[in-house]
């Protein structure tokens, strides 16, 4: 039997600095996350993922999107993206139709009470975004961070394997 290794061995621990700057990272994202939500919710009675839903969807062509590319954008489990859809129709913000291109797949539509709702709320949650994180920053530090999370985005989103259609 050979020596064993420890696990431990081979890690490259993170400086006091580092650690306090991931630390910082995990808070600072659940807080702005918490708070974003909050706010949609107390201004406008919709969640942030209804919101970005929403979004996601007024970006597109007729403002429909499968279900299963919804949630690969999102990065949201396809059941997730399916109850949250569920309670959107029942508020009236969308509607589920089978898809245009081939039939087989599950398409979310907005309605035009979604996209109202979606006009009503992006000035607020905007400013909100502005007051909570963008304006805390400097142009630079800002233009860095997206580029920092586009490169881990394209790191973790690489070799994921394309999603089946939501039925």
């Amino acid at each position: 039997m050979g020596s064993r290794r420890d696990a431990a061995d081979d890690v490259q621990w993170l400086a006091r600095e580092q650690q306090q700057s991931w630390r910082a990272y995990i808070m600072g994202t659940e807080l702005l996350q918490h708070q974003l939500d909050r706010e949609l919710r107390e201004e406008h009675d919709i969640s942030f993922s209804e919101y970005e839903i929403l979004v996601r969807l007024s970006e597109t062509p007729d403002r429909r999107m499968r279900m299963a590319l919804l949630a690969d954008a999102m990065t949201h489990s396809r059941s997730r993206v399916t109850h949250t859809i569920a309670r959107m129709e029942r508020a009236g913000l969308v509607e589920r139709h089978a898809s245009e291109s081939d039939g087989r797949g599950v398409e979310a539509v907005m309605t035009q009470q979604g996209h109202d709702l979606l006009v009503r709320a992006a000035p607020s949650h905007v400013r909100s975004v502005r007051k909570h994180l963008v304006d805390l920053a400097s142009p630079e530090d800002f233009e860095a961070l997206g580029r920092i999370f586009d490169e881990v985005s394209d790191r973790l989103l690489r070799g994921k394997p394309a999603s089946a259609d939501i039925r």
